[in-house]
């Protein structure tokens, strides 16, 4: 069963049990992969890869909004934004501990020889798509800038 027709069962499901946060953010998902279905450069298919990074985008956007609407004292507008983004979230790869990530990293950095910053954007590279969906972007750059700088 591909990504979108799962979504639209949740939506079938949540129409049911009036669930209307939950009902916002499955139609947002469906939205933004059809666009991405119906966009020029795809040709009617979009990849996993593709898929889990529009997820990971929407996961992102929320987690930016909320943390705004926290700054300007809007617990309302936050809680929903969290809420949602919980609810993108549980459609992506479990997550990887920071533990975990960090034995990857350092698996990454042997393998491939680094051993200083300027080896940065090479490992990225690699980490970037070995731990695409199982970990935030942010948190493997700053690991590995952190690894790198220790060695």
């Amino acid at each position: 069963m591909s990504l979108i027709e799962k979504i639209t069962d949740e939506i079938k499901t949540a129409m049911k049990a009036r669930e209307q946060l939950k009902l916002e953010a499955l139609r947002s998902i469906k939205k933004e992969l059809l666009e991405a279905q119906t966009s020029a450069k795809s040709g009617g298919k979009v990849s996993e890869d593709e898929e889990l990074k529009i997820l990971q985008k929407m996961v992102k956007q929320r987690k930016d909004s909320a943390t705004i609407y926290s700054a300007q004292g809007r617990a309302d507008l936050y809680d929903k934004e969290i809420a949602e983004a919980d609810i993108i979230a549980g459609f992506l790869p479990a997550q990887m501990s920071p533990e975990e990530m960090e034995a990857e990293l350092k698996n990454i950095i042997q393998e491939m020889g680094a051993d200083s910053m300027k080896d940065m954007g090479k490992v990225m590279g690699v980490a970037s798509k070995k731990l695409a969906g199982k970990a935030d972007g942010k948190d493997i750059s700053n690991t590995v800038k952190r690894l790198l700088s220790e060695g």
